[in-house]
């Protein structure tokens, strides 16, 4: 779903932002439950089910001074888990009702502060001691198909195995991501079996309609063909700067999200290019605002509403059978806060995938990718003179560019089961160049069905 690859392209699986995707259908560890899932489809129910653990920590690193969303230095550790139990039911054709029940548990890293590109995007803003359960997806899809051809169905864990129409239009609406639809990527998007860092999952810069959790209520529609994609949406956004509370305000408070896509094949290996704008209202002050209200205004300006414009650039392009690479350009205008997604106003980032086809090991992926991301003008007075934000500020700023460089190896351990061990330094955290640099480890341990 998504997607709109030409046949015989290897599908991405759809993504959120914050809380990741399900991640795609697996062989599974249990005996016998891919031919329970089987029989279900055929009685026209869906199941899918995952569960993904991160653990990572830091030594310390150089931190002369800290503020409150700073990353604390010493060495340090943090874990989460996440479980999401997916159900689907088949209306009439075409159509599907979709249920996604999730449990969480833990922290990101210093509570998931202290670096515009975080580098857990499992890692949950409003993280928990205990079990926490919500439900991230509930929609209504339609799909309507413009052609008697077919093609094979895109791994999507919320779709039926059934094949779809090459030319179709899709329309969900209901609570979902925005990343179930927009800004995918075939090697850098899925953080349960790709790159970790919120950097490498989506365009940085591109302020995303999502709540603390990283999920919206909202309507798309696309059009795909195989060759060309377009797609449309509208979504709610947060009453204040990393709420977790959508504004009921509708005609006022919003986003809306346009994206082209092509999709071509380059000595017989699969590529792609999406354009994506984004327009986003939402009660976010300017800097000036900021400056002549009081810093104790940032989660809600008092005065109204402000138009925020984002642009992303995402490119994909498999070299060889085994090697593809990746890169994404993402911008805002810079003039307002970043309300949803993370502190970040120019953002580029590129690297590769390799699957271990050379080592005997096809279902084993590397990775290597980086982000460097810089921040307007107005933030960077911003937190120069003190300002905290949700993710970023340190109470003082010495200037520079964040840089985010990440490695990872995710083996196939057991049928259903990977583990994967994962790498990064950041130079400049938070755009700061007195502090840092920081190294990270993370093992991570997932499960799907």
């Amino acid at each position: 779903h998504g997607t709109g690859q030409a046949p015989g392209v290897p599908p991405a699986p759809s993504r959120a932002p914050g809380v990741a995707n399900i991640g795609p259908p697996e062989a599974a560890l249990v005996p016998g439950l891919a031919a329970l899932q089987d029989r279900l489809e055929d009685q026209g129910w869906l199941l899918r089910g995952q569960a993904t653990f991160v653990w990572q920590g830091h030594p310390a690193f150089r931190s002369p001074y800290e503020g409150a969303s700073s990353l604390r230095n010493g060495i340090r550790a943090a874990n989460t888990l996440s479980t999401d139990l997916v159900i689907g039911r088949r209306l009439w054709d075409g159509a599907e009702a979709i249920i996604d029940a999730s449990v969480t548990r833990g922290f990101g890293l210093s509570n998931s502060v202290g670096l515009a590109g975080f580098p857990n995007n499992e890692a949950f803003r409003l993280g928990s001691t205990q079990p926490n359960f919500f439900v991230p997806r509930a929609f209504l899809r339609q799909t309507i198909g413009l052609s008697a051809d077919t093609v094979p169905n895109d791994d999507d864990p919320t779709r039926f195995s059934s094949v779809l129409p090459r030319e179709r239009i899709t329309v969900t609406i209901g609570k979902f991501s925005v990343w179930d639809i927009f800004d995918d990527n075939l090697y850098a998007h899925d953080p349960r079996t790709q790159f970790l860092n919120w950097a490498l999952v989506g365009g940085a810069a591109f302020d995303y309609a999502a709540d603390a959790r990283g999920w919206t209520n909202g309507a798309a529609v696309e059009w795909e063909n195989g060759v060309w994609g377009v797609r449309a949406g509208a979504f709610q956004v947060p009453r204040r700067a990393n709420g977790l509370f959508l504004d009921p305000a509708v005609t006022r408070a919003w986003q809306v999200l346009g994206q082209v896509d092509r999709f071509w094949r380059l000595g017989g290996q699969p590529g792609a290019l999406r354009v994506t704008y984004g327009a986003s209202r939402a009660r976010q002050s300017s800097w000036g605002e900021l400056f002549a209200n009081g810093f104790d205004t940032f989660e809600q300006n008092p005065r109204g509403y402000r138009l925020k414009h984002n642009l992303n650039l995402s490119f994909e392009q498999g070299l060889t059978a085994d090697l593809g690479v990746f890169a994404r350009l993402s911008w805002n205008d810079g003039r307002t806060q970043n309300f949803m997604f993370t502190e970040t106003d120019r953002a580029i980032s590129g690297g590769l995938q390799l699957r271990g086809l050379r080592w005997d090991r096809p279902m084993d992926t590397v990775g290597l990718g980086a982000n460097l991301g810089w921040i307007s003008e107005g933030r960077r007075r911003y937190l120069e003179a003190g300002g905290i934000g949700f993710i970023v500020g340190d109470g003082r700023l010495n200037y520079a560019p964040e840089w985010v460089t990440e490695v990872y190896y995710d083996a196939r351990v057991l049928p259903g089961v990977n583990v994967a061990a994962n790498y990064q330094v950041a130079v400049n955290p938070a755009y700061n160049a007195d502090r840092g640099p920081v190294h990270f480890v993370a093992l991570r341990v997932r499960t799907a069905f």
